[in-house]
C-alpha cells in the first residue's frame, strides 16, 4: 500500500488539511476497512477500481467514481473491488462549506456524487482526474477546481473557525459551556452557526477530537494502562473511554487494534 500526503497551496490552506493519495494492488481476498469519524469531510476520486461500502443491515453499494463524503457520525466499512487508486482532498472541519451551494448538513453520512453537488462541472473534473497520468497532476486539477469555486475567501464564519481551533487545541476536552464563554457568544447561537458550517455540533466534534487523540496514543503505545489513557484524555474513567470508543468504532480498543485496519491506522497517524 502506497499512501502519500500533499500540502495544499497557500490559497487553499485555510480550507484544506491535506491532499492524499492511496494506491494498492488487486487482492483476491479484499478486507473490509473500518473508517471512523475525524471531523473532516472529503472530496474523493477513484481513478482505478471503485470501493464497495457496507451497511449495518448487510447491504452494500459501489461508491461513485467521484464524490463528497460529509461528516460521519459513526464508523463506515469499505473494501476495494480491485486495484486501488484514490486521490482526495481532506478539508478542515469548517473548510468545505465555502465551496458548496447546498447545506453541508445534507451530506451527513453520505457519499454524494460530484455531479449531484457540482453538476456538469463536477463531471468534467471527474473525467480530467481519471484521465490524468500521475497524482501530482490530479492534485493540481482538484486544487484549481476548488480555487475557481471559491468566490470569497472570507466566507468561513470567524467565530466558527475560532471554536474549531480551541476544540483541537484542547484535544476535545473543553465542554460547550466553557467554549461559549471563551468565545463570548450565546451558546445556542454558537451551536447553530457551528452546525451550519461544519455539519456537526461543537459537542460532537469535541467527542471526535478527544477520541482521535486517545486513539493516536493507543496506536503509538504512549500509555501505561487504559485507565491512565482515559484520564489523560479527559474521560471520567476507563468505562467512559471504552463506551465512547465503541460508539464511534463499533469495537473495543483491543479488537480494533488487533485487526488489520490499514486505512484507520493511516488516518489516525496523520496530523
Amino acid at each position: 500500500m502506497n499512501y502519500t500526503v500533499y500540502d495544499p497551496s497557500p490559497e487553499l490552506r485555510p480550507f484544506i488539511k491535506c491532499f492524499w493519495t492511496l494506491e494498492d494492488e488487486r487482492t483476491d481476498k479484499p478486507v473490509r476497512q473500518r473508517v471512523i469519524p475525524d471531523g473532516c469531510m472529503e472530496l474523493i476520486f477513484h481513478y482505478a477500481d471503485p470501493y464497495k461500502q457496507y451497511f449495518e443491515d448487510g447491504s452494500s453499494v459501489l461508491q461513485p467514481r467521484s464524490f463528497i463524503f460529509g461528516q460521519i457520525t459513526n464508523f463506515i466499512e469499505i473494501a476495494p473491488t480491485g486495484t486501488s487508486g484514490i486521490v482526495a482532498a481532506r478539508f478542515l472541519p469548517e473548510g468545505l462549506n465555502p465551496f458548496l451551494t447546498i447545506p453541508v448538513t445534507s451530506l451527513e453520512n453520505k457519499a454524494v456524487s460530484l455531479s449531484d453537488v457540482f453538476g456538469e462541472k463536477g463531471k468534467t473534473l471527474e473525467r480530467k482526474v481519471i484521465a490524468a497520468t500521475d497524482n501530482l497532476h490530479r492534485v493540481k486539477l482538484i486544487g484549481e477546481f476548488l480555487l475557481f469555486r471559491l468566490a470569497d475567501p472570507q466566507t468561513i464564519d470567524s467565530i466558527t473557525r475560532a471554536c474549531v481551533k480551541v476544540i483541537f487545541q484542547s484535544q476535545g476536552q473543553m465542554d460547550v459551556v466553557q467554549l461559549a464563554d471563551r468565545m463570548s457568544i450565546n451558546r445556542r447561537n454558537m451551536e447553530r452557526r457551528f452546525t451550519s458550517a461544519i455539519g456537526m455540533s461543537p459537542k460532537q466534534l469535541s467527542k471526535v477530537v478527544r477520541l482521535q487523540a486517545a486513539m493516536k496514543m493507543l496506536e503509538q503505545r504512549k500509555f501505561n494502562s487504559l485507565t491512565s489513557l482515559a484520564y489523560e484524555n479527559g474521560y471520567y474513567d476507563q468505562a467512559h473511554f471504552i463506551k465512547d470508543f465503541r460508539e464511534f468504532t463499533g469495537m473495543s480498543p483491543k479488537s480494533f487494534f488487533a485487526d488489520n485496519l490499514k486505512l484507520s491506522a493511516l488516518f489516525i497517524a496523520a496530523d
